[in-house]
């Protein structure tokens, strides 16, 4: 029966195109399904040898980490030499997973080693993420001789030159993206300084970390008793800092995974028992740590001390361990009550605020009393919900004279690139493209969001504002097998960089549904498709078989309900085990009207981007007439405003100057930012708004 409601998610769905003819010759060479061979051609693996590579990672040989990272020799023979003449060494690490992890494991292995070893974690509330000035001088007053950076350091040339001052040895291992100028360190370690064809080029903080404990034991001849345990912490890190599941990074995940719940790690049992994962049977997947393990890990760096952390990971004593764990529970119940609480807080503002997300892009909110530990988890359920950017912000003080903020974003947009075009009116900024951090006075909070504003605007089109579905392959219920789901075992493991495939499937009924969940905010569904053999013309004379029914679920739905019907619906597998009885069900990412591709586009590797550009449109600005336009300049997209006089100024989103004049070889440099100029491209980014039109 067609349910009068049209409530429905507003999204987006990109529907990678479908090879028939190639998934089937892949699927022969594999073993595996035609649907699994086409999720391999979405993902760029569409050859038999690189297929093979990809299913069998431990069968591609590994160029030496000593000709990848042109340090790391460096690094070892200073580490070495420490350790020989017991000179204490002073670990600084980071406050998330990645960082907590990646110090943990170095522990370990420098004091299995001989190392006389300590550390610091800079506080979270107080100073902020890396190593500062403070740290550096507090290790040299305690008689540390050489300082080893862990997640942090590729961007601390202020704090490092301190070191080098105070005669102190520095070894930086970092991720992150590189500065103009690095630090001068004594060694650098990271992946960002190696080719983007390395397989090491996606490892995490605690990757490197990794790397260099493994080559210095193996110079020391003790590697085979670091290895394992050690893989335990990469495989935690790795995951938990949504690092990219390619490369190295695949191949040791896969392996970690399968040793995780018999981990010689006291820390590593007790955790997994206090998630409820202790009864698991064969290899944890990764979203056994990406949603149970790596946030237990995560809450105590948001609002605990790192140092439960550390001393979990790191003791061999298990009632110390089981302690460390229950805090690290308890912590991270904390966490989930803050998050809810802040996230209704922000709903309740937007609903009551009503911004017009369609003219500002972005949505910025900003309210006192919020925890700014949380607020980037928070940020992201925003994103979900909205299908914006969102920036989020609390005031770090009494007086609400400074504001601490985190950034999530969607495909589209990128937040370091947004917020260095606002970076006059922030006091620090930081992050990549997916994400980003920063602070502000509150008396600069109306000029950093007309700027904020002005750089979506230039980056974002009308149908970007709605949350994408990427869609791997379309198959039908009677696909859906056990066969299939353990099948995607040979894919795992599955995050960052790979993830888990994602089907879709047509004309489905609706026919039952509940909400569920603490708070009923979960739908909880059985959903029919007619038998597929009903399309075959052969079968017409047949008994009608009955339809085909799956469960399914759709977390954070709630107020959804009740969804129409039929729907097209997209989805991931997952196993449900109740009593004893495995069965495969749906994980609801997607629903649409049945029969409504409008939000559709087909992906391939080789499809033409989106350019657009929009017709000259006519406003006025003061009392003078102007026209404006959107073009595409090179790989740029470009705002030209044109003056009564025939005068053009021409702004790119990414550069806070301008040029105008009457031609390129005859202009002048402008500041976007000075008033007129600024009001003026804001309103000519108003007139575009209402007039433009993208084409192909």
């Amino acid at each position: 029966m067609m349910v009068a409601s049209t409530k429905l998610p507003q999204q987006r769905w990109h529907v990678a195109a479908a090879t028939p003819e190639q998934a089937a010759e892949l699927a022969t060479a594999t073993q595996l399904s035609p649907l699994l061979a086409q999720v391999l051609i979405h993902r760029g693996i569409s050859s038999i040898e690189t297929a093979q590579e990809f299913l069998l990672p431990d069968s591609v040989p590994l160029p030496s980490p000593l000709d990848e990272f042109p340090d790391l020799a460096i690094a070892i023979n200073y580490l070495a030499e420490a350790i020989a003449q017991q000179q204490a060494i002073a670990i600084c690490g980071d406050y998330d997973a990645d960082g907590m992890t990646s110090t943990a494991l170095l522990i370990r292995a420098l004091r299995t080693l001989g190392g006389i070893v300590h550390y610091d974690i800079p506080s979270r509330m107080s100073e902020g993420y890396g190593i500062n000035t403070r740290i550096v001088e507090d290790f040299h007053r305690d008689g540390i001789r050489l300082i080893l950076t862990v997640d942090n350091g590729i961007a601390a040339y202020e704090p490092i030159a301190r070191a080098r001052e105070l005669g102190l040895t520095v070894i930086i291992t970092d991720h992150h993206d590189l500065p103009p100028t690095l630090p001068p360190a004594h060694a650098i370690l990271n992946p960002k300084l190696i080719p983007e064809i390395s397989p090491y080029r996606g490892m995490a903080g605690v990757g490197v970390a990794y790397q260099l404990a493994l080559s210095l034991a193996e110079v020391m001849q003790r590697k085979a008793e670091l290895e394992t345990i050690l893989l335990d912490l990469f495989t935690l890190g790795t995951i938990a800092d949504l690092a990219p599941l390619t490369g190295v990074n695949r191949r040791w995940v896969q392996q970690g995974l399968k040793q995780l719940p018999h981990s010689q790690i006291p820390g590593v049992r007790a955790l997994i028992e206090a998630a409820g994962l202790a009864g698991e049977k064969g290899a944890l997947k990764p979203e056994a740590i990406g949603f149970r393990l790596g946030p237990r890990i995560n809450a105590i760096g948001r609002i605990g001390e790192p140092s439960v952390v550390i001393d979990l990971l790191t003791t061999n004593d298990s009632d110390q361990a089981k302690a460390a764990a229950q805090e690290c529970e308890e912590t991270n119940q904390r966490r989930r009550d803050l998050c809810d609480r802040i996230e209704r807080q922000a709903i309740a503002w937007v609903e009551a605020t009503q911004p017009n997300l369609q003219q500002q892009r972005v949505l910025v909110v900003v309210q006192p009393e919020w925890h700014h530990g949380v607020i980037g988890i928070v940020a992201s359920r925003l994103v979900e919900r909205y299908g914006v950017p969102v920036f989020i912000g609390t005031f770090e003080d009494e007086a609400m004279q400074h504001i601490r903020g985190s950034a999530r974003s969607i495909p589209e947009f990128h937040v370091f690139n947004a917020l260095q075009f606002c970076g006059d009116a922030l006091e620090k900024f930081g992050g990549h493209k997916a994400a980003g951090g920063f602070s502000l006075q509150a008396g600069n909070f109306e000029d950093f969001c007309l700027r904020l504003y002005l750089f979506a605007n230039m980056y974002l089109l009308p149908e970007h504002l709605k949350p994408l579905v990427e869609v791997d392959v379309e198959a039908t219920f009677d696909q859906l097998t056990m066969d299939l789901y353990h099948q995607i075992d040979q894919l795992h493991p599955c995050g960052m960089g790979n993830p888990d495939p994602v089907f879709w499937t047509r004309n489905v009924q609706v026919v039952g549904q509940k909400t569920v969940g603490r708070d009923r905010s979960h739908l909880k569904l059985k959903l029919a498709q007619s038998n597929p053999q009903l399309d075959d013309p052969a079968n017409l004379d047949a008994l009608t078989p009955p339809p085909i029914s799956m469960t399914a679920i759709a977390w954070r739905w709630g107020d959804y309900y009740p969804l129409p019907s039929p729907i097209d619906v997209a989805y991931r597998l997952r196993l449900n085990d109740w009593n004893g009885v495995q069965s495969v069900e749906l994980e609801l990412i997607g629903a649409r009207l049945a029969g409504n591709a409008t939000d559709e586009v087909n992906m391939s590797a080789d499809a033409p981007k989106l350019l657009w550009t929009t017709p000259p449109i006519g406003f006025t600005f003061g009392d003078r007439h102007y026209q404006c336009s959107i073009c595409q300049h090179g790989d740029e997209r470009e705002l030209r405003i044109r003056n009564p006089e025939g005068k053009v100024l021409a702004v790119q989103p990414s550069q806070k100057r301008g040029l105008i004049g009457s031609s390129r070889a005859e202009s002048s440099e402008i500041d976007v930012f000075e008033p007129f100029f600024f009001n003026l491209i804001r309103t000519a980014m108003a007139a575009v708004q209402q007039g433009r039109s993208p084409i192909s």
